[in-house]
């Protein structure tokens, strides 16, 4: 070899070692507070609804439970109350009037499962986690899905609920859709006076823990976007998106305008900041921003929100807007939490 190429080489190598070892050493982004619970186990959820999801989920994690057990048990709460609008029973209809559900469920070993645009099931959560054990598939979706729940013995039963059904009926008489900005919190209810009411409802329930053992798994459910074109899907059933858990570095779901989600692979991409050295809050604030930088336009008029736990068991959020709240549930900690969030007033 000859003397200039030998330098060549040495001298390649070496600004490419150079710039491993800045990569390695860099700091990662940090909040000003990491949020950590220094015992197992721990489950977080979305919205302040979600504490009471979390103690469902804290029966079976507090006494060394599976935290896929856990998860399930505790997303299938708000899926069964008819005055929670939009998970499960009573969710608002779409514009054709039909309640239609989405959920996933994931665990420590990377098994997946989720069903989306199903009809009549109380707990799509429970028939994601049937196709996760029972079928080589991850996602069934509308007729088939159903069929696959009534075969395993779910029962089919009514999900608009008086109430929903009044609203929708209401809504029709203009047939204005858009996503409304935080409905998480500004439940759509017409007083006497025809306008909008202040009842407290909620969006998509997200939920991932971490059980005794170390071990992660999520859940994720919803009845999605009130009076959506039928046949609309958003990010909530779909793995890397509304949920993703990987058992060596963490957990992440999120909560909003799930198009917005499904454009940047939210919760994958938490999750792989986190790989990266980000602690969960700066995760969630660079998918966040990832989301603006897309459109800022865009972003300016929805809700977007993003959770993650680590397997330190650090933990943290991030949103758009102001609005988005989140719950946590430890040996040492039963708390609801208001997230940080992007644009001020």
């Amino acid at each position: 070899m000859s003397n200039r190429r030998r330098f060549m080489k040495f001298s390649l190598l070496g600004s490419a070692a150079i710039l491993a070892s800045k990569n390695l050493f860099a700091e990662s982004p940090k909040s000003k507070e990491i949020k950590v619970v220094k015992d197992k186990p721990i489950v977080i959820s979305t919205w302040d609804f979600g504490k009471e999801a979390n103690e469902a989920a804290w029966e079976l994690l507090g006494k060394n439970g599976r935290a896929l057990d856990a998860v399930e048990r505790g997303v299938k709460v708000p899926e069964a109350d008819p005055n929670n609008q939009s998970v499960g029973l009573g969710g608002r209809p779409d514009r054709d009037g039909h309640v239609t559900l989405d959920a996933c469920i994931m665990d420590e070993n990377y098994k997946c499962g989720s069903v989306a645009f199903l009809e009549h099931i109380v707990h799509p959560i429970s028939v994601a986690r049937m196709v996760m054990e029972k079928t080589p598939h991850v996602m069934l979706v509308g007729e088939g899905a159903l069929q696959f729940a009534l075969a395993n013995g779910f029962k089919k039963e009514n999900l608009l609920t008086d109430k929903s059904e009044k609203e929708w009926k209401e809504w029709l008489k203009e047939s204005k859709y858009e996503p409304w900005m935080n409905i998480e919190n500004e439940h759509y209810r017409m007083n006497k006076d025809g306008k909008p009411g202040d009842e407290k409802n909620h969006d998509t329930i997200g939920m991932v823990a971490m059980d005794a053992n170390g071990n992660l798994s999520g859940a994720c459910t919803t009845s999605g976007l009130a009076y959506k074109i039928r046949g609309r899907v958003g990010d909530s059933p779909i793995i890397g998106a509304g949920l993703y858990v990987d058992n060596e570095i963490g957990a992440a779901t999120s909560t909003g305008v799930g198009e917005e989600v499904i454009r940047i692979v939210g919760s994958h991409l938490v999750v792989e900041l986190m790989r990266q050295g980000f602690e969960p809050e700066a995760a969630c604030k660079e998918a966040v921003e990832r989301i603006i930088k897309r459109n800022p336009e865009n972003a300016k008029k929805v809700q977007v929100g993003f959770l993650a736990l680590n397997k330190n068991g650090e933990y943290g959020a991030f949103a758009l807007q102001k609005g988005f709240s989140y719950a946590v549930r430890s040996a040492s900690e039963n708390k609801i939490y208001n997230a940080p969030y992007f644009y001020k007033d």
